[in-house]
């Protein structure tokens, strides 16, 4: 079995550098030790090792297929879910009261790393777990004890059905409509497109979480409520949601991306979810859940295809060294020991290591938020979570492809080609960075919203954690210049953030947002090289400590050692982002006509 993902790295940052068993200090995750974690994480291999890796390139060539209405996806699929619900992995976090594990976050978005990392064609359990988290939040008793036992089993798939042809992001124009009826239900009639897993023939069900309008009301964002639209009723009538269509994609062919139409004959039932006109506020909570989940399948892709890279690197040999050219007779040496191919390979293991430490500490603040019991902590972690959010869903991503188009070079001409796995990887992970919010709408969302909210006081306790990790390193000699770096860097962040501030505050948010994707480029580099920090320190803490041999020393000091590699390579890159974000020229506000062709 090739390998998709590095145990000892997850174990390394579950367990030395955020220490999730920690978590069971509050009594909510008391159930939960290292041991309960690391069984979790073996069940969750064993089903990643026999059910979905070794089917990676059959689902990718084996793609859905939409006949008479009728979609059918690869078989295995169906094994996938039913081992998944089976085990109890597909509601992971959520209580034993309502059929969970009661699983910290920071451990059950591992469990989605390895599934990703392992055949992310197969991206369903995902969004099963943050529908039925939706109706589990928000629903009524009855609708909580209807569907949520069933999803969490793997018997009915869920969705969230939110875009249409005409809004596509734009959540405020959508026209789909909700008529109340007499017995309680809602006549539901719309359209909605890029639905992932809309339909499928593996499971018995499929239950959509829909946003719609109730008829009379107001427009925008505050007039959209949400609902459950099942695909079968309870009694197996058909509830005339219609697959309309099923998207050819460049990647990710295993997960059908449908069009699906609901109340073509007028007989669409639909179940309020909460309040009505409250389905955006709701629909956020699986939105934001989804954005971490997003990020991490990034890193997931980014991981599988670090992996294959360094396999060929170490197997494939090509010339000689630099120094050694003339020396024809001497034999060739494998590609891993040419500098520039070292490069990509740090490169890749940079972004892959540090996505996953920032999607972990974005988990655990999710953790502590909703497990603290102390106001002002809950408080604090909320707000970091908020600002970070962003970050971690388009740090991994947007990176995540970078690594992945590195690894595709290191196989050269081979990586082009159907015999090596990178050319997928590829495709794969190029939606990552549009699913739920493109890299745009993220990062207008970080600057325009998270960077302003509370008076900036997110900001201000993110770079206090910041602050610590930067003093723990600054007690080793080695440490301390990268510790310095990044000290640096926080001053240069906060130095472009007020020469943008005056546009907001003249209410000039077009010029405000202008470069927002550049802001964001900026902190989420600031904001992974904090994690290497911290990953330096547990390292060097533990090499003066442990005082390893081996793998295990060498596992220690290749941390130090790509640590050192982002700062060198990386963290230079602000400094031609903060030119541009400070500079004044306007050159992307009305340029339709600079751009005819």
């Amino acid at each position: 079995m090739a390998q998709y993902y590095s145990r000892r790295n997850l174990n390394f940052l579950l367990h030395e550098v955020f220490d999730a068993a920690s978590l069971n200090k509050y009594p909510y995750f008391n159930a939960h030790d290292r041991e309960t974690i690391d069984m979790t994480i073996d069940a969750v291999t064993q089903i990643g090792d026999n059910l979905m890796y070794p089917y990676l390139r059959d689902l990718d060539r084996n793609p859905p297929e939409l006949h008479n209405g009728k979609m059918t996806v690869h078989p295995k699929v169906g094994d996938y879910l039913k081992a998944m619900g089976e085990a109890g992995l597909i509601g992971t976090s959520f209580s034993f009261e309502d059929g969970g594990q009661q699983l910290p976050e920071t451990v059950s978005s591992c469990l989605g790393f390895i599934v990703m990392a392992a055949n992310n064609g197969m991206m369903y359990t995902g969004l099963t777990s943050g529908a039925a988290g939706l109706i589990n939040s928000f629903g009524t008793d009855e609708l909580k004890q209807t569907y949520v036992a069933n999803m969490l089993s793997g018997k009915w798939q869920g969705t969230m059905a939110l875009t249409e042809p005409q809004a596509g992001s734009s959540l405020s124009d959508i026209t789909s409509t909700a008529a109340p009826q007499t017995d309680g239900s809602y006549l539901v009639k719309g359209q909605k497109v890029f639905i992932s897993a809309g339909d499928h023939d593996q499971c018995e069900n499929i239950i959509h979480l829909m946003l719609a309008r109730i008829e009379g009301a107001p427009k925008g964002t505050k007039g959209i409520s949400l609902f459950v639209v099942p695909k079968y009723r309870l009694d197996g009538a058909d509830n005339d949601v219609t697959s309309t269509g099923v998207y050819h994609k460049l990647g990710q062919r295993g997960v059908p991306a449908m069009h699906l139409t609901m109340g073509d004959r007028d007989d669409c039932r639909g179940w309020l979810v909460g309040e009505p006109h409250k389905g955006l506020s709701y629909m956020f909570q699986m939105m934001n859940e989804a954005r971490i989940g997003v990020g991490m399948t990034g890193a997931a892709i980014a991981s599988a295809a670090y992996c294959a890279s360094v396999q060929y690197a170490k197997e494939r040999p090509q010339s000689r060294r630099l120094n050694e050219k003339g020396a024809l007779d001497s034999p060739q040496i494998p590609i891993i020991q040419h500098p520039d191919v070292k490069r990509m390979l740090l490169l890749q293991k940079a972004v892959v290591e540090g996505s996953l430490s920032l999607l972990l500490e974005t988990a655990r603040c999710v953790d502590i938020a909703h497990a603290s019991e102390d106001p002002e902590e809950k408080e604090k972690y909320h707000l970091i979570l908020e600002l970070l959010t962003p970050i971690a869903k388009t740090y991994p991503t947007e990176m995540g492809l970078v690594a992945v188009s590195n690894g595709l070079q290191v196989l050269g001409g081979y990586g082009f080609t159907e015999d090596f796995p990178l050319e997928q990887y590829y495709r794969d992970i190029r939606i990552t960075p549009i699913y739920e919010g493109t890299t745009g709408i993220q990062s207008q969302d970080l600057l325009g919203r998270k960077m302003t909210m509370k008076g900036g006081k997110p900001a201000q306790l993110l770079f206090a954690e910041v602050a610590k990790t930067i003093a723990e390193a600054e007690t080793h000699e080695e440490l301390k210049p990268y510790a310095q770096k990044l000290k640096a860097e926080l001053g240069r962040l906060q130095e472009v953030t007020m020469a943008l501030m005056p546009y907001a505050m003249q209410g000039d948010i077009e010029r405000y947002l202008m470069d927002a994707t550049l802001f964001m480029e900026m902190f989420g580099i600031i904001a992974v090289a904090w994690q290497w920090l911290k990953q330096g320190v547990v390292a060097k803490n533990a090499l003066l400590t442990q005082q390893p041999e081996g793998d295990e020393l060498a596992f220690y000091e290749s941390k130090i050692h790509t640590m050192k590699f982002y700062f060198h390579y990386e963290v230079p890159k602000t400094l031609g982002l903060a030119v541009r974000l400070k500079d004044t020229e306007v050159l992307t506000i009305e340029t339709e006509k600079e751009l005819a062709l």
